[in-house]
């Protein structure tokens, strides 16, 4: 069983920066691709973006790119978003997931462990 904690959520400004890190643990296998959703007020959970371990690809929501860096370290067992030039469109739960299959995907029923999330508020 792969668990998930996320942290470093909060409330900004618009055109501010915040760092999201998951926490990993527990059986890591089923960690191939991690990746962050967001789920805004009244809003279906969207994929933000997705890595693929072992230098396999990264990618984005179009709405993030330039914006948004994910990374990983499988040493420490922890994925960062890093958020800059945060928008109030921006504002939703962020959450981390885990895949055992190896490709970025934007079906949450592909990821079969996720975190209990964190909110991120951005004020205009």
């Amino acid at each position: 069983q792969v668990r998930l904690a996320e942290s470093g959520g909060g409330r900004v400004q618009a055109g501010d920066s915040l760092i999201l890190s998951c926490a990993v643990s527990g059986r890591t296998l089923g960690t191939v691709t991690m990746a962050w959703f967001r789920q805004a007020p009244g809003k279906e959970r969207e994929l933000v973006g997705a890595t693929v371990w072992g230098g396999g690809s990264i990618c984005y929501a179009d709405s993030v790119k330039g914006r948004f860096a994910i990374s990983r370290d499988n040493a420490k067992n922890t994925v960062w978003m890093k958020m800059k030039s945060l928008k109030a469109a921006d504002t939703a739960g962020y959450s981390c997931a885990a895949a055992p299959q190896g490709r970025c995907s934007s079906l949450v029923r592909a990821y079969t462990s996720w975190g209990q999330g964190t909110e991120v508020t951005v004020s205009s």
